[in-house]
C-alpha cells in the first residue's frame, strides 16, 4: 500500500478546517454539525475524525492557526502589521473570518479551553508589545501594559463595528493608529523593527 505523504496530509487537514471555518462562520458553532463540515468538505465522516476528535477540536485549531498568523506578521514590523490588520478589518474577502471571530469570542464564555486559547493569542502578542514599548516616553502615570491593551481594545472594538457597519473607513482608522504608535515609539529614540 502506497504511503501518504506529509504534504497530502497537511492538505486534507486544511481542507477540513476550511469547511469547517466556512460552516462556522455561515451557521456558528452551536448550528454546526459534524455532518455539515463532512459535506462542506467533500471528505468522509471517518476521514474528519482522523484529523479531529469533534467541532471544539476544529475551533481550537482555527484559533491557533489565526493566532500563529498574526504574531508572525506582528514579529516582522509591529507598527506596521497592527495598522495592517486594522485595514484588513475592511477586506469583504475577510467578511467571514470576522463573524468566525466573534464567535470564538463569544465561545470562551462557554469553554474554558477556547478562552485559555483565546487569552494566550492576546497575552503572547501583548508581551512582545510590552518589549518594544518599554523604552516609550509615556506621560506620567501610564504604564505600557495600559497603552497595549488600549491598542487591543482598538483592533477588537474596529472588528465589532465592521461587522455591524460595513462603511468604515479603514485606511483613515489604521493610518491614525500607525501615527498614534509611532508618535509613542519616537520621544524615546525607539523606532518599530
Amino acid at each position: 500500500m502506497p504511503k501518504v505523504d506529509d504534504a497530502h496530509l497537511a492538505a486534507r487537514r486544511r481542507q477540513i478546517l476550511d469547511a469547517a471555518a466556512a460552516c462556522f462562520a455561515r451557521e456558528g458553532f452551536h448550528r454546526t454539525s459534524v455532518q455539515d463540515i463532512v459535506r462542506e468538505s467533500g471528505v468522509s465522516a471517518g476521514l474528519v475524525y482522523r484529523y479531529f476528535t469533534g467541532k471544539d477540536d476544529m475551533i481550537a485549531a482555527i484559533v491557533a492557526e489565526r493566532h500563529e498568523q498574526r504574531e508572525r506578521r506582528l514579529r516582522e514590523d509591529p507598527v506596521v502589521a497592527y495598522a495592517d490588520l486594522l485595514r484588513g478589518l475592511g477586506d469583504p474577502a475577510g467578511r467571514d473570518g470576522l463573524r468566525l471571530a466573534l464567535q470564538v469570542w463569544a465561545e470562551t464564555v462557554r469553554s474554558a479551553p477556547i478562552r485559555d486559547l483565546v487569552r494566550s493569542g492576546v497575552d503572547r502578542p501583548a508581551r512582545h508589545a510590552a518589549d518594544l514599548l518599554a523604552g516609550a516616553a509615556l506621560p506620567p502615570g501610564v504604564d505600557v501594559d495600559a497603552v497595549i491593551r488600549i491598542f487591543i481594545a482598538v483592533y477588537q472594538g474596529l472588528l465589532l463595528q465592521t461587522v455591524l457597519d460595513d462603511t468604515l473607513d479603514h485606511e483613515r482608522l489604521a493610518t491614525a493608529a500607525e501615527h498614534l504608535l509611532r508618535a509613542a515609539l519616537q520621544p524615546a529614540g525607539l523606532t518599530a523593527p
